[in-house]
């Protein structure tokens, strides 16, 4: 039997019946830009993060491009992002005329080190925007205190972590803002891309929606350069469906999640580590090993599907060459893209699928002339 890594397919058939229902039905409104499908869909995303406003964009990278631009980054801004994260984390500053500052993670959590941030700081910096990677929460408390006691705002970073919660509370209003992702890929995705942004400020809010919409609020009249980045209906009408299915589909991953945890067992490896005041979405489950790629060859020989979450760090990064980064700075986010390997994670993987896992990765050792 081989065990995919993720079965995107699956999310479709299981909840065949509604989203056909919800495609015909926008195909059949005659209305395929705004309207119903997307209003209902913000205000049911809205509800779920304990937000008061959410607005729908393109895709994850507009979502943290525009949200930072609508708390007015641009030239001569930082912000800080951690050292280990996609690159649209980086590339959304950059967009925007501003500084990358990166921070390190903690090497147990592989999530921005919260204690690290202030010595980064400089009287330019504008937001902190931290990553919820994986889909395990930042230690939100210290951010946020140290965030209002220098003046800056913070975004987060919430496209790995739809239905997690830090200390109870859902993801979605702690900070300033909370940019999205529904990439087909994620906990709560689209079938394509698309991407949103909660938010308790109505002053953002206001901002992002005149900015998605070339910089007009009333058609023909523009206030700004903005861009041409909305929430198409269709997904809008399918997210809408997933997300009454997400808490379930989230305690499945959670399920798995403890299965592997409590039955991987390799003294070559590392399992990851939870803070008692997260609850993650298992978004993904991330083993560490100095034998990576072994490691991989042998789940692949196995039939175990694997994928690295991420092999090369932003700074080293052919894209920000010219950014003054040295080979040597960064080095526990190098060393976690030397070393990092993600599991079968995902709400249709069966419990004989999970024990091949299981079964696979203790078997594994690196010293054998097997492998």
């Amino acid at each position: 039997m081989t065990v995919p890594f993720l079965d995107l397919k699956a999310t479709y058939t299981e909840l065949k019946e509604d989203i056909d229902v919800a495609v015909a039905r926008v195909l059949n409104s005659g209305w395929y830009i705004g309207g119903g499908e997307v209003d209902a869909f913000e205000n049911a995303f809205a509800r779920y993060c304990q937000a008061d406003h959410c607005v729908g964009v393109a895709n994850g990278l507009d979502a943290l491009h525009l949200a930072l631009l609508a708390m007015g980054v641009g030239p001569g801004d930082e912000v800080i992002v951690p050292s280990n994260t996609y690159i649209a984390t980086w590339l959304a500053v950059s967009q925007c005329g501003a500084t990358v500052v990166p921070v390190e993670p903690s090497k147990t959590t592989h999530n921005l080190d919260v204690a690290l941030i202030e010595e980064a700081m400089t009287p330019r910096t504008k937001v902190i925007l931290p990553v919820h990677l994986y889909g395990q929460p930042v230690d939100l408390d210290p951010l946020l205190a140290l965030a209002k006691r220098h003046g800056v705002r913070v975004l987060e970073d919430g496209a790995q972590a739809h239905g997690a919660r830090y200390k109870g509370q859902r993801l979605g209003a702690h900070g300033d803002a909370v940019a999205w992702s529904f990439y087909p890929g994620k906990n709560l995705g689209a079938f394509g891309d698309g991407g949103a942004v909660t938010t308790n400020n109505p002053e953002i809010a206001d901002r992002l929606r005149v900015l998605r919409n070339y910089g007009s609020r009333v058609k023909y009249v523009n206030e700004v350069q903005g861009f041409n980045s909305r929430l198409d209906p269709l997904h809008a009408a399918v997210l809408s469906v997933k997300l009454q299915h997400l808490d379930e589909w989230n305690l499945r991953r959670t399920q798995i999640a403890q299965r592997y945890m409590n039955e991987l067992s390799n003294a070559h490896c590392v399992l990851p580590e939870t803070p008692e005041w997260a609850t993650p979405a298992w978004h993904l489950f991330v083993v560490c090993t100095q034998h990576r790629a072994a490691l991989q060859a042998h789940l692949q020989a196995s039939g175990v599907g694997t994928l690295i979450h991420y092999p090369i760090p932003p700074h080293l990064q052919a894209a920000y060459a010219g950014a003054g980064f040295d080979s040597s700075d960064f080095p526990i986010a190098t060393q976690l893209a030397d070393e990092v390997l993600s599991l079968p994670m995902g709400p249709h993987l069966s419990g004989a699928e999970v024990s091949q896992v299981i079964e696979a990765f203790n078997a594994f050792d690196p010293h054998s002339p097997k492998v």
